[in-house]
């Protein structure tokens, strides 16, 4: 049981770390004009941290659909966390979708920097979040 709250605990850090060391690629590619790549890496961004959040509380998934329904039933239905980041998490799930997979997609400068931006907050958040709730992954 010790060793596997150790894995899970190094496994959850290592998402956080993805989820950080992802947003200095995303300002490259803002600053460079590649707005769908941007777009794709702030979804992703914030992908590894719920996916830490998930490990935390033992949620398993590999559907993206699943994950951030998970995330809605489990924090922002019940305000643990506040419903401007599920909202955020999903608007930025359709654009990636869109430029990932639709032809023709272009995004504004302005409509990126935005997502950016509600991207890092969703990320400190999350990390706050788990921080203060480490400690259950310890004990259970």
């Amino acid at each position: 049981m010790i060793q596997e709250n150790e894995d899970r605990l190094n496994i959850l850090n290592y998402r956080l770390e993805q989820s950080n060391n992802v947003i200095e690629e995303i300002a490259f590619h803002i600053e460079r004009g590649f707005y769908v790549t941007a777009v794709n890496r702030i979804y992703y961004a914030m992908f590894y941290a719920l996916s830490a959040l998930a490990l935390l509380y033992k949620f398993e998934t590999s559907k993206h659909l699943q994950l951030i329904g998970w995330f809605n039933k489990t924090f922002i239905k019940v305000n643990l966390i506040e419903y401007k980041h599920g909202e955020a998490l999903r608007k930025i799930y359709e654009k990636r979708q869109k430029g990932d997979y639709e032809p023709f997609v272009n995004f504004t400068k302005t409509e990126v920097e935005q997502m950016y931006s509600n991207m890092k907050e969703f990320i400190f958040t999350i990390e706050l979040y788990i921080n203060a709730n480490k400690d259950k992954l310890l004990i259970e």
